[in-house]
């Protein structure tokens, strides 16, 4: 049995020269984790368990040399919250999966291809990304589709200990306690919907009230960057889906020259989208 044959049954990671890490650190991050599979693959083939440098120059030279036959039409991000994060607000399971679907079926590449003038580049991909708390590590506030997961904090009647579990998790400061028998307070345009002080709570005052997935649009890199815009409210998995969805149906309908998504959205605005808010909390500052 091969070297790579014998990897991939007992699921062994490669080894990495620090040449070949460093190089690889260069890509931009959007295309890393692919660039990283490439990599192996090519190392892979040749039946080593050590990727060098001289794999990843020869991948790159093969990724120049034929990059249209290497364009998707998207990408799909996620954070590392599947491997136990422990700032998860939200468990996106099989969400990846669903999305992977929903972009698949559209066939993409097909339709970019009618539109732009000249070989598919990896910019012109459409980008989508996960991250299942605020802390936003896959960077879904620079992609075409962001999700961030969410869980809104409501204070119930149960009484207060008045212990301070819940001001001392909030990095936002968007939670006080005025005495010891006086229920929380939560600032609602200060809260980020991360969960930590319902997820701490010992009393059970500050419970999770709506959880899902903020959903944000229009975010890009490059010579005119464009952070996203944020739709008001908190999503289900179904809703955000079904949003997606959306998106896709107006990407598909006013893209002229395989533009990206926000500068679709700055000639037609995102009214499209339009929803109402998700539950707010019972109290605020």
């Amino acid at each position: 049995m091969r070297v790579a044959d014998r990897r991939r049954r007992n699921k062994q990671p490669m080894r990495w020269t620090d040449e070949a890490e460093k190089a690889v650190s260069r890509v931009p991050f959007f295309l890393r984790k692919r660039v990283r599979k490439k990599v192996e693959e090519e190392a892979g083939r040749e039946g080593s368990s050590v990727v060098t440098l001289e794999h990843v120059q020869a991948c790159r030279q093969r990724f120049l040399r034929n990059m249209e036959a290497e364009v998707k039409g998207y990408q799909i991000e996620a954070c590392f919250g599947q491997s136990g994060c422990p700032n998860r607000a939200v468990e996106s399971d099989g969400l990846l999966e669903d999305l992977e679907l929903i972009l698949a079926r559209r066939n993409i590449p097909d339709f970019l291809k009618a539109r732009v003038t000249g070989p598919l580049k990896m910019h012109h991909e459409l980008r989508v990304s996960v991250s299942e708390c605020p802390n936003a590590c896959s960077r879904p506030q620079i992609v075409d589709i962001g999700l961030i997961g969410a869980v809104r904090p409501r204070v119930c009647d149960v009484a207060c200990s008045g212990c301070g579990a819940c001001v001392d998790v909030c990095k936002e400061d968007a939670i006080r306690l005025s005495d010891d028998e006086a229920p929380p307070m939560i600032h609602a345009e200060r809260c980020l919907n991360c969960g930590q002080c319902a997820a701490l709570c010992p009393t059970g005052t500050v419970v999770k009230g709506a959880q899902g997935y903020r959903f944000l649009v229009g975010g890009k890199l490059g010579r005119h960057p464009r952070l996203a815009r944020e739709l008001g409210g908190i999503y289900s998995k179904e809703e955000a889906l079904k949003l997606v969805e959306r998106c896709l149906d107006h990407y598909f309908k006013h893209n002229r020259h395989g533009e990206r998504f926000g500068e679709i959205l700055e000639r037609t605005g995102i009214e499209f989208l339009s929803a109402q808010d998700a539950e707010s909390p019972q109290q605020e500052l």
